[in-house]
């Protein structure tokens, strides 16, 4: 089977072709013929070599990926084949609050993830897709799309009427809005294209703030409700932006971290202290987080928003899109 792998980590001309002994599933172990994976700004950082979790030796990088299973081991219950899956970014996170064993694993990090034409799995490392989506939407849900579901709905119990606040237009913040537009939460957006904010507005947000012409855009935000600030932030940003974001939550609201693009730093607690702020680091989530996320995704019919799909030759011009930051939403390459 052909795959990539990443011998160095240097940059995305590391990405290599090889070819591979297709894998064979164990005991409750399933075959998936992969179709379809995406890319998140986590995968960059690994093939840049700037990503500081551990990360195994010739890797098969990316953690989201979908496809069908086709062949399945002694034991399995969970699936069958002919199945259409995904897997999950943590393996060993099935149910239950996160804890060190849970996130000891990661697809595409310190075990092999998606970015080949076939993967093994075991059963309770997949989650059926939702049947009015295809292969490609399906393959966007496992790290972006759980995040924000954690994040808003299963800690952040996100309820009608509230506000949310993204910030610009990567897969992350995308599907922010649509869970909270599915909620019934207001959403403002920020970003330094006109053209993305008039998108995303498109999608149903209330507002859009620019923020290289308007650089306070945490003032922005507190005028936009009244002085009261948002009751969620969906903070993407890291040391650049979490000072602002702070800023811009109302009291007792919460700001949940979940990217550092704008690099690292230190963290001043005098705003969270000042604004009562519930700040959280968000680690993914669960199979059943996934699984709940599904439902709700398959009752509104909602569909992704997908950016741009690449061939599976073309999987170091992917990279190379998503590192210049023009996409809007979901990076998707296609394998079957």
């Amino acid at each position: 089977m052909r795959a990539y792998q990443l011998p160095k980590r240097t940059g995305i001309d590391d990405l290599t072709l090889v070819d591979l002994p297709t894998p064979k599933p164990g005991p409750n172990e399933v075959l998936i013929k992969v179709g379809a994976c995406s890319l998140n700004f986590r995968d960059l950082a690994i093939v840049l070599g700037t990503y500081r979790a551990p990360v195994r030796e010739n890797v098969i990088p990316l953690s989201d990926g979908a496809g069908e299973v086709t062949e399945a081991g002694p034991g399995v219950r969970r699936v069958q084949v002919g199945d259409r899956v995904a897997g999950v970014f943590f393996p060993q996170w099935f149910d239950g609050a996160v804890s060190a064993e849970h996130i000891r694993e990661a697809l595409g990090g310190n075990r092999d993830g998606m970015l080949a034409e076939y993967v093994v799995l075991h059963e309770n490392a997949v989650v059926k897709l939702p049947a009015h989506l295809t292969v490609e939407e399906g393959a966007t849900l496992p790290c972006a799309a759980v995040t924000v579901w954690n994040s808003l709905v299963e800690l952040g119990r996100l309820t009608a009427g509230e506000t949310v606040l993204i910030q610009g237009t990567g897969g992350v913040s995308i599907f922010a809005l649509q869970f909270a537009k599915l909620m019934g939460a207001e959403v403002i957006a920020t970003s330094s294209s006109d053209e993305k904010l008039a998108r995303v507005k498109a999608l149903g947000a209330a507002h859009g703030i620019n923020y290289k012409t308007t650089p306070e855009w945490d003032n922005a935000v507190l005028d936009l409700t009244s002085g009261q600030g948002a009751d969620h932030v969906v903070e993407v940003g890291g040391a650049g932006t979490l000072g602002r974001s702070l800023n811009a939550v109302r009291i007792g609201g919460r700001v949940s971290v979940i990217g550092v693009l704008t690099g690292r730093g230190q963290i001043n607690p005098t705003p969270i202290l000042s604004r009562r702020a519930n700040v959280h680091g968000i680690a993914v989530g669960s199979v059943h987080m996934f699984e709940a996320m599904n439902r709700a995704i398959a009752a509104a019919k909602l569909k992704p928003v997908i950016d741009k799909v690449f061939e599976f030759g073309d999987a170091r011009e992917a990279f190379r899109h998503l590192e210049s930051g023009r996409h809007f939403g979901k990076i998707v390459v296609k394998v079957g």
